[in-house]
C-alpha cells in the first residue's frame, strides 16, 4: 500500500523493478486513514506486505494494535534523529520516511479576482470572504486532516479546536478523501484555498499553477510520514528488500522528480531545493505518542464525525 501520492507511488514501484527484476510490486494507492481500515480489515489474513508513506499517526495506530511487525533495519542508523524517533516510539514497527509541515495552498488568481486577503493565521480562515472557498480533506480517510485535527487541538485545546471547527466549517466547499486533493482542487481554480501539507502546495506551484503557500502564525503540526512491514505478510523478504532499499539516500533523492518535495528521512540526502524550510516555520511540538495511540485517534474522529461531519454543507 502506498499512501503518499501516486506518481511518487508510481516511481517507487518502477525504479524498484527496475534495479530488482526477481521481486515484482502490486501497489495500490490509499489515503492513510484508508490504509490503516485495509489493514486493520485483513489482519487475520494478511493481503498486503509492506505499508509505505502517509502520515505517521495512523502507522503508530497499527504498531499499537500488532497489525504490523517489527523490524530494525541495517539503514536506521543512516536516518534522522526524527526518523529514528519514530522507530523507537513504536518499538520499531514504523520508521520515518520523509517530514512535512502542515499549512495550506490557496489560488492567488482567485484571490486577487474576489478580492480576499491571503490569510496568515489559523484564525484567518474564518474569515467570511472565504465562505465557500476552502477544502480540508475528511480525517476518517485522510492523514493530512488527521494531522490538522490533532494539530488545532493541541494549539487551542480541544473544545476550542472542535469551536473552531464549527465555524470554519461555514466556509467549507468539501472534505475530500484525499489529503492532497484540496491544493490541487486550488490549483485548477475550483476552490479558493486548500489545507494541506505545504510540499503539496509546493508541487503544484512548480508545475506552474498560481498556488502561494501559507504557514500558519500560531504554529502548526507536521507529519511524519512513515512505512511499515505488516505482521504475517506473505512476502516478508522481499518486503524487507524494499522497505532497506526506500531508506537509502540514493533513492530519496529521486523523490522531486515525480514532484515529491517532502523532507527526507536519510541524513545524506539532499532536501529538494523547493522544500519548505522547516527551521523558518514555527512548528509545534507534536506529540505522536499521543495522537497516534487507537484511543485518543479514535475519541477524536468520533467527535469530529458528530459535531462537524454531520453538519450540512452550505
Amino acid at each position: 500500500i502506498c499512501s503518499a501520492d501516486v506518481v511518487i507511488c508510481e516511481k517507487l514501484v518502477s525504479e524498484f523493478e527496475a534495479s530488482h527484476s526477481d521481486i515484482d510490486v502490486n501497489m495500490v494507492r490509499l489515503s492513510s486513514g484508508e490504509a490503516y481500515a485495509k489493514v486493520r480489515a485483513e489482519g487475520r489474513n494478511p493481503q498486503t506486505d509492506l505499508w509505505w508513506g502517509g502520515t505517521g499517526d495512523p502507522h503508530l495506530q497499527a504498531a499499537h494494535d500488532g497489525l504490523t511487525a517489527e523490524y530494525k533495519s541495517p539503514m536506521l542508523e543512516e536516518l534522522q534523529d526524527w526518523a529514528q524517533g519514530q522507530a523507537e516510539t513504536s518499538e520499531y514497527h514504523t520508521v520515518g520516511v520523509y517530514s512535512g509541515a502542515l499549512g495550506w495552498g490557496y489560488n492567488k488568481d482567485i484571490f486577487a479576482e474576489k478580492g480576499i486577503k491571503a490569510p496568515e493565521c489559523w484564525s484567518d480562515l474564518l474569515d467570511p470572504a472565504l465562505k465557500g472557498e476552502i477544502q480540508i480533506a475528511d480525517p476518517n480517510s485522510s492523514g493530512t486532516a488527521y494531522t490538522t485535527l490533532a494539530t488545532l487541538v493541541q494549539i487551542m485545546g480541544e473544545d476550542e479546536a472542535f469551536e473552531f471547527l464549527k465555524k470554519m466549517h461555514a466556509n467549507v466547499s468539501q472534505y475530500t478523501k484525499s489529503g492532497s486533493a484540496p491544493v490541487k482542487a486550488a490549483a485548477r481554480g475550483e476552490t479558493g484555498l486548500g489545507i494541506v501539507f505545504q510540499h503539496d502546495a509546493v508541487a503544484q506551484a512548480v508545475e506552474g499553477f498560481p498556488v502561494e503557500v501559507g504557514s500558519p502564525c500560531e504554529g502548526t503540526g507536521y507529519e511524519i510520514g512513515s512505512m511499515s512491514l505488516i505482521e504475517g505478510a506473505q512476502n516478508e523478504d522481499s518486503a524487507k528488500v524494499f522497505y532497506d532499499w526506500v531508506l537509502t539516500a540514493e533513492v530519496q533523492n529521486m523523490m522531486p522528480e515525480a514532484g515529491s518535495f517532502q523532507i527526507p528521512s536519510n541524513a545524506s540526502a539532499t532536501p529538494p531545493k523547493e522544500a519548505p524550510d522547516l527551521s523558518k516555520i514555527k512548528l509545534i511540538d507534536y506529540d505522536f505518542a499521543e495522537f497516534g495511540s487507537a484511543e485518543r485517534r479514535k475519541e477524536l474522529l468520533s467527535r469530529w464525525d458528530q459535531e462537524i461531519g454531520s453538519l450540512p454543507l452550505q
